[in-house]
C-alpha cells in the first residue's frame, strides 16, 4: 500500500532547491569529449567523418574575397561549419544503430551530438563577429528572398543561443527541456535558407551547391523524424507494465511483450515510455534480466523528476514502448581472457544483472565489485548473493561509509595486484569510470569496457526533481506518497 506523508510547502522545496544548487566541484567542471582510445579501431570512422565533412568546406570558400580584395573565406566557411555540425547533430540524435559502430555505442554518439551542437553555436557566433560578405559572389536565390531569409537567420541567432543555453544547464526538468530542444531544427531552418539565398563562390547547382543542399535537407529530414517520427510513429515494441516494486529510491520494473519483443545481449539498454499521461516521455535505462528471459526487468533509482515521480506513480498495466537495444557495454569479453573483474557504482550494477543472469556453471567466474554509499542501496543484491553462492560469480561489496571511496590503491588489492589478460567492465559515477580505467591501463587489463550514458550532460547539479517539486509545490501542490509495495 502506498501512504500518504504531510506535505511540504514551496518555501521548503525552494530552500531544497537551494541546497542543492551548490553541487560540487564535479558538477560545475565541463567534461570534455572522449569518443574513442588512442588504440586505432572502428569507433574512429564516426568522428572522423564529422571532421571531414566540416573541415572538406574550406575548398568551397578558400578564394572568396570581399570589398578592396580583403579575404573573407573563414567568415565564409565558419558558417557552413555551423550548419554542417548542427546537421550530424540531428542525425546523430535520430539514433540510428548502424551507426553505433563508428562511434563506439549510443553513449558516444550523444557526446558527439551534444559537442557537435556547442560547436555550431560558437561557429554561428563566430559567423557574425568576422567579415562575410563576398565581392562578386553568386546570388542563391532574388535579393528579397535573400534580404529575408538574413532577417530570419538573425532571429535563428538568438534564437539557438537561447535554446543551447537552457540544454546546457540541468535545472531543468527534462519533460519541459526535452520539449525546447525540439525546438532547435527551427533555427537550423532559418539558417539554412540563409546560407542557400546568400551570395557565394559557387552556384547552387555546382558540385558545392549540391553537397551541401544534400547536408541542409539530411539534417532537416532527421530533424522532422526526430520530432514527428520517433513519438509518432516508429515507437518500438509494446509492452506492459506487470509488476512494479519500489524498494527505498529505486523502482523495479518488470514488463511482459505485447507483441514483438526484442532482442538485446547483456550490458544494453533501451529507451523506455510509458504511455501513462503524466510519464509519457521516453528514459535510457540499462536492461537488468537474462537476454533468454521474454520480460524486460529495469531498476530505476530516483535521480531525476521523471524517476522521481515513478516512485509515487502506480503503473501496473500500462502500455510501454521500447525502443532498442542500444550501446556496446560489454560485460563479458568477445575472446577468451585469462579473467573477469566488474566494477559497479549504485545503480550502475544493471548492465551486470544482465549478465549474471546469463552466466552458467563452467563459465569464467567474474570477481564483481559493487560500490554502493551504504548496504541498503545495493540494488539486486539478493540475486548477486544467490549468484555467489552458486559458484558463478566472486561478490565483493564495497560500503563507502565504511571503507571510503574506492582508489587505485584499494582496487589493485582487491584484484590481487595484476590485471594482466583481465577483461575489465565498469559502470557507474563518472569518478568511479576515470579510478578504474586508469588502475586497469596501469595494471595491464587485456580489455576495458565502460558504460557512461548521460543522455543531458551540461554543467551544474542534477536539480530537476527539486525544481519539479518547487513547481509542483506552488502551482498545484499534490501530496507525496511514502514508496511501497504494489501489491
Amino acid at each position: 500500500m502506498l501512504t500518504q506523508t504531510k506535505p511540504t510547502t514551496w518555501r521548503d522545496q525552494l530552500t531544497k532547491l537551494g541546497r542543492a544548487m551548490v553541487g560540487s566541484v564535479g558538477d560545475w567542471t565541463p567534461r570534455l569529449p572522449k569518443f574513442t582510445s588512442l588504440r586505432p579501431s572502428m569507433s574512429w570512422i564516426g568522428p572522423l567523418a564529422m571532421l571531414a565533412s566540416t573541415l572538406v568546406g574550406w575548398f568551397a570558400f578558400s578564394g572568396a574575397q570581399g570589398e578592396h580584395g580583403s579575404s573573407v573565406a573563414f567568415g565564409l566557411f565558419i558558417g557552413s561549419v555551423s550548419i554542417v555540425l548542427m546537421a550530424w547533430s540531428f542525425v546523430l540524435a535520430v539514433r540510428i544503430r548502424l551507426l553505433e559502430p563508428l562511434f563506439g555505442g549510443l553513449d558516444r554518439m550523444y557526446k558527439a551530438h551534444r559537442w557537435a551542437g556547442t560547436a555550431a553555436v560558437v561557429a554561428m557566433f563566430l559567423h557574425t563577429q568576422v567579415d562575410a560578405e563576398i565581392e562578386g559572389g553568386i546570388r542563391g536565390a532574388s535579393r528579397a528572398l535573400a534580404n529575408s531569409a538574413e532577417d530570419l537567420a538573425s532571429v535563428a541567432q538568438y534564437l539557438l543561443y537561447a535554446l543551447v543555453g537552457i540544454s546546457l544547464l540541468r535545472v531543468i526538468p527534462y519533460r519541459w527541456w526535452r520539449q525546447t530542444h525540439k525546438l532547435l531544427g527551427i533555427p537550423f531552418l532559418f539558417a539554412s535558407a540563409h546560407f542557400f539565398t546568400a551570395q557565394k563562390p559557387y552556384a547552387n547547382s555546382s558540385g558545392w551547391g549540391r553537397y551541401f543542399a544534400v547536408v541542409m535537407i539530411a539534417g532537416a529530414l532527421a530533424w522532422i523524424w526526430r520530432v514527428v517520427g520517433r513519438d509518432g510513429i516508429a515507437r518500438g515494441s509494446r509492452y506492459r507494465v506487470l509488476s512494479q516494486q519500489v524498494s527505498g529510491s529505486t523502482t523495479e520494473l518488470t514488463l511482459a511483450p505485447q507483441d514483438r519483443r526484442i532482442e538485446f545481449r547483456p550490458g544494453q539498454f533501451a529507451s523506455v515510455k510509458i504511455a501513462a499521461r503524466t510519464m509519457a516521455e521516453p528514459h535510457m535505462f540499462s536492461i537488468a534480466s537474462s537476454p533468454d528471459d521474454d520480460q524486460l526487468v529495469f531498476h530505476i533509482r530516483a535521480l531525476g523528476d521523471w524517476s522521481d515521480r515513478l516512485l509515487h506513480t502506480d503503473v501496473v498495466g500500462e502500455t510501454v514502448w521500447v525502443e532498442g537495444p542500444y550501446g556496446r557495454f560489454r560485460p563479458l569479453p568477445d575472446n577468451d581472457s585469462a579473467g573477469i573483474v566488474w566494477v559497479a557504482g549504485g545503480v550502475g550494477i544493471t548492465p551486470f544483472l544482465s549478465a549474471v543472469a546469463s552466466l552458467k556453471p563452467g563459465d569464467i567466474r567474474p570477481l564483481l565489485i559493487y560500490c554502493v554509499r551504504n548496504p541498503d542501496d545495493a540494488v539486486g543484491i539478493d540475486q548477486l548473493e544467490h549468484a555467489a553462492a552458486q559458484g558463478l560469480i566472486r561478490l565483493e561489496l564495497f560500503v563507502s561509509s565504511h571503507r571510503g571511496r574506492l582508489d587505485s590503491e584499494v582496487l589493485a588489492g582487491m584484484v590481487g595486484g595484476s590485471l594482466e589478460g583481465t577483461h575489465v567492465a565498469v559502470c557507474g559515477p563518472q569518478g568511479l569510470i576515470d579510478t578504474v580505467e586508469s588502475t586497469a591501463h596501469t595494471m595491464g587489463a587485456a580489455s576495458i569496457a565502460t558504460e557512461d550514458f548521460d543522455i543531458r550532460s551540461g554543467v551544474g547539479p542534477e536539480v530537476s526533481r527539486e525544481f519539479a517539486q518547487l513547481v509542483d509545490a506552488v502551482g498545484s501542490p499534490r501530496r507525496p506518497y511514502t514508496p511501497g509495495h504494489d501489491e
